[in-house]
């Protein structure tokens, strides 16, 4: 194996956490490692909503953090709450200033659109669902302007090297397959976002598989709330891999989920209707679907015509599909779309062990509880960037000198094999998806040992990694809270209103006792 040794900081992903990150960095030496170029792949660049952030004279933090909390349904860290919604206003203007093209009225003051489960309209966007992409876009040229960050596209993340508690550098490979490269580094940053592809149906893009989160639990990295994955309920029924979205922000302008009967079902099943909290409708969604009742979103009343000019990202996909939401509605699915649990981290972004830094959706802060708030993903990953670069700044001196890394990856490796690939994705979503049981996360584990004991391939190894620690802690927690539905379980049990922690030993304990009863 090839070993290098560098004095950049390490940051794995090159979505909105990592690139964030390595601007607050600047001017300390950063090598950025990724399979695809800065904001190609990445789940920030297909976040439509938006940024959420209490603009409004109206609002406040305070009733932005009290949504928080109450969304993410009894394990949600407060002083996290407080922290990031008090930030949230800070950011905005920084990517204003950076030149992302928010969406203003005549007066010149932003648009805001309401989500699900916020008390009050403030959702920051782009052009209705363009945010993501046009927040990148900033953040790309800005980091075009910065000589100390190096970009190292077209590599992945196989694994992280631990010595006595402490994170020494990365394993990686050729995105294509290749001999594996280890490089040490002073202090390594993962943001290389969730877990989405883990089930065939996902928001996510191809390769998010939980390979970053998976990497740091086989190094021993304490995964926190791994069992709570939102299931965002209006993806749309398109038949592509992944699914393209229909945000939110159009049951926010008035669009109505209805079913083949006509009927907006969601009316009868929370006060808030369209805008109840995600994991509700995602499971009216769900149901709606395994009843046959073909679930749909309607937004003609609500947008009319507008909605191809309003809505282009949503108006594109369905274009692709032959759906015209002008003269029709939209089929919707509920797919994976945003894992809350992930490398525990605390306020500064640290992970359990010493020299690995998480932020983005690859981490779990305490901030989104059981259920993430609509469109807090994007603010917790800007907060922490920031914040996990403060902390590696004070943590790590600056070197004298550092050179660019050279990397020439040698020929070899395994790379998986797509039928193990699709058999994760399989047991995932017949087993540990929108309803849950103990005998189908039994099943799950003991599928997941199979697999993981056929198919050798490290990267391979990461994902059931991820999986496994999303059955354990799934089949651990004995009750319904969040996007966690156990049909079992319904209720949720105040004894349980706190967050999980797992290490992967700990999964593989519980995996191992299933394996065997399973297969008995």
């Amino acid at each position: 194996m090839t070993r290098l040794r560098t004095e950049r900081i390490v940051i794995i992903g090159a979505g909105l956490g990592a690139i964030s990150a390595a601007l607050a960095l600047a001017p300390r030496p950063v090598l950025m490692i990724a399979p695809e170029p800065p904001g190609q792949g990445a789940s920030s660049a297909w976040a439509q909503g938006g940024v959420a952030a209490a603009m409004a004279a109206t609002d406040s933090a305070a009733a932005h953090a009290a949504d928080t909390v109450a969304a993410g349904a009894g394990t949600v860290d407060a002083a996290i709450a407080d922290m990031v919604t008090r930030a949230a206003r800070e950011h905005i203007a920084e990517l204003t200033d950076l030149g992302t093209p928010f969406d203003r009225d005549a007066q010149g003051g932003y648009v805001l659109s309401r989500e699900a489960a916020h008390s009050a309209a403030r959702v920051v966007r782009v052009k209705g669902d363009q945010a993501g992409r046009q927040i990148m876009d900033a953040l790309i040229a800005a980091l075009a302007r910065t000589p100390s960050v190096q970009v190292l596209p077209g590599a992945l993340l196989t694994g992280i090297e631990a010595r006595d508690g402490r994170a020494t550098g990365v394993v990686i490979e050729a995105a294509g397959g290749s001999a594996p490269v280890t490089i040490e580094a002073p202090a390594v940053l993962l943001a290389g976002g969730g877990s989405g592809g883990l089930w065939l149906h996902t928001t996510n893009p191809p390769r998010i598989r939980g390979q970053v989160i998976g990497a740091a639990a086989r190094a021993g990295a304490v995964i926190a709330d791994a069992e709570f994955v939102q299931f965002h309920p209006t993806a749309i029924a398109s038949g592509e891999d992944p699914l393209p979205l229909a945000t939110e922000a159009l049951r926010g302008e008035g669009a109505w989920l209805v079913n083949d009967n006509g009927d907006r079902f969601m009316t009868a099943i929370h006060p808030d209707a369209e805008l109840a909290p995600r994991d509700i409708v995602a499971r009216a969604v769900f149901a709606e679907r395994q009843a046959g009742r073909h679930p749909a979103l309607d937004t003609r009343a609500a947008l009319g015509a507008s909605v191809v000019e309003r809505f282009p990202a949503v108006a594109e996909a369905c274009a692709r599909a032959g759906i015209d939401p002008v003269q029709g509605t939209i089929p919707v699915a509920a797919a994976a779309h945003y894992h809350m649990g992930g490398i525990e981290t605390d306020a500064r972004g640290r992970s359990s062990l010493e020299g690995l830094w998480a932020c983005g959706e690859a981490a779990s802060t305490g901030l989104h509880g059981a259920n993430r708030l609509a469109s807090n993903g994007l603010l917790e990953a800007l907060v922490f960037a920031r914040r996990c670069a403060g902390d590696i700044l004070a943590e790590t001196p600056a070197p004298a000198h550092c050179p660019e890394v050279e990397i020439a990856f040698a020929p070899g490796g395994h790379a998986p094999a797509p039928e193990a690939v699709a058999r994760l994705r399989r047991l995932m979503t017949d087993h540990v998806a929108v309803l849950r049981d103990r005998a189908g996360l039994r099943r799950a584990l003991a599928g997941i040992a199979t697999l993981e004991a056929e198919e050798p391939a490290p990267v391979f190894h990461a994902m059931t990694a991820t999986a496994t620690l999303i059955a354990a802690s799934a089949l651990s927690r004995t009750e319904s809270r969040g996007g966690h539905c156990r049909t079992d379980h319904p209720e949720p049990d105040p004894a349980q209103a706190r967050r999980s922690r797992l290490t992967l030993d700990d999964a593989l304990s519980i995996r191992a006792t299933c394996a065997a009863t399973e297969t008995a």
